[in-house]
């Protein structure tokens, strides 16, 4: 997975272009503002690649962590008008350290899906209740099964940008719920496209199984929705938003 995100990382802003990171930074923020007692001021973005979330959030009042495993996409976010305002640290979801607590942590854009073991998650869970402070609210999002099944399937799509175009074919073996990607990208340099190739894997996690991993981890679910909103999920809905406070004594 690393290899895809290095390969990516100069053009992953411009091949995401369609996401509304803005409006999925104000679901963050009426949530830290509506189950949060305090003043929600630290806030750890985990998955956070070239901080296509992080500056959102940083340009409403939070003092932001951006941790993420791929050095490139840390690279793209440092170089950035803001990237000296965060601190960036290059670690592992499964086995991050922080130099403290925070009030609220994000993790958005299926990066859950992309632990691929059970185990993963949990660890991913257990650090993230560990960094909170008690009460403190995580907000996150998976792919629902209606994604992996109906979106990812065995279907093909191409991804472009001015400078670049991504040819990607997904492998979803439902007995396992893990789809596998192979991603092609060309990278246009002086009128020729050099091609790189990398592969990348996605485990499917229903709502229950993830309400089962929360609750085993410290956590209470406040709310599940449908893709940063308000509304309740229906069948069809892509992703699974997530609202979890932090149990912990003070």
């Amino acid at each position: 997975m690393s290899e895809l995100y290095e390969a990516l990382a100069p053009f992953y802003a411009e091949l995401n272009g369609d996401v509304a990171y803005e409006r999925m930074a104000k679901y963050v923020q009426k949530s830290f503002s509506k189950y949060y007692s305090g003043e929600v001021k630290d806030v750890l973005d985990l998955g956070c690649g070239s901080g296509n979330m992080t500056f959102p959030l940083l340009s409403l009042g939070y003092s932001m962590i951006g941790v993420d495993a791929s050095e490139n996409m840390l690279a793209e976010a440092r170089a950035q008008k803001k990237g000296d305002d965060v601190l960036w640290l290059c670690q592992d979801m499964r086995s991050f350290e922080l130099y403290g607590t925070v009030e609220g942590a994000v993790c958005t854009l299926d990066c859950i899906n992309h632990l691929l073991k059970q185990k993963d998650v949990l660890s991913c869970f257990s650090l993230v209740h560990n960094y909170l402070v008690p009460n403190g609210i995580f907000v996150f999002d998976v792919n629902s099964p209606y994604k992996f099944k109906n979106v990812y399937g065995e279907n093909t799509y191409v991804l472009e940008s001015e400078s670049a175009f991504c040819v990607w074919q997904n492998f979803f073996d439902e007995k396992s719920g893990r789809c596998h990607f192979a991603v092609d990208l060309f990278e246009e340099m002086n009128g020729l496209y050099s091609r790189r190739s990398a592969d990348r894997e996605e485990q499917m996690y229903t709502e229950r199984k993830i309400r089962a991993m929360l609750a085993q981890t410290g956590f209470s679910v406040i709310s599940v929705t449908d893709d940063y909103t308000d509304d309740a999920p229906i069948a069809t809905t892509e992703r699974l938003t997530f609202v979890a406070r932090a149990n912990k004594e003070k």
